[in-house]
């Protein structure tokens, strides 16, 4: 077995997506994912709950906007088309007057929506504890 320069072993290790390394794509994906928009929009469009064959949830954009209270118009946007971008997200356009345009999650979108919908309801099952954690450590900074 040949030795390889360290060089080498970066190259091979990026070319196997290792996100510990700087120049791995995957950082980007993972930048992506890691968003609060994101991880709320895919939250709002996938399949819950133990019908996870039923046919997959679509939102016009007005809806989309509703439930997720705070987002500018702005941003949700510009998430919703980089996830369709990505092949996450499916926008699908209905000519009628006015136009009727819906968004839904792909195979992958519904893949990542899994991991995504498990860490909000983390985040809201355990806010009490993370609350006193915080209020702990900011009394004992302030002696």
């Amino acid at each position: 077995m040949p030795t390889q320069t360290a060089a080498q072993r970066r190259a091979q290790a990026r070319d196997a997506y290792d996100a510990f390394l700087a120049e791995c794509p995957s950082r980007q994906l993972l930048d992506r994912i890691s968003d609060k928009w994101v991880a709320l929009i895919l939250a709002a469009l996938g399949r819950d709950g133990p019908d996870r064959n039923a046919e997959p949830r679509v939102m016009r954009y007005s809806e989309l906007s509703r439930r997720l209270a705070g987002v500018s118009q702005k941003m949700l946007a510009q998430t919703l088309r980089s996830l369709e971008r990505d092949g996450l997200v499916t926008r699908t356009v209905t000519p009628s007057v006015p136009v009727t345009v819906t968004y839904g999650l792909t195979d992958l979108g519904q893949s990542l929506h899994q991991l995504m919908y498990g860490m909000k309801l983390w985040a809201e099952a355990h806010m009490d504890e993370v609350h006193a954690n915080r209020e702990r450590y900011d009394a004992a900074a302030d002696r």
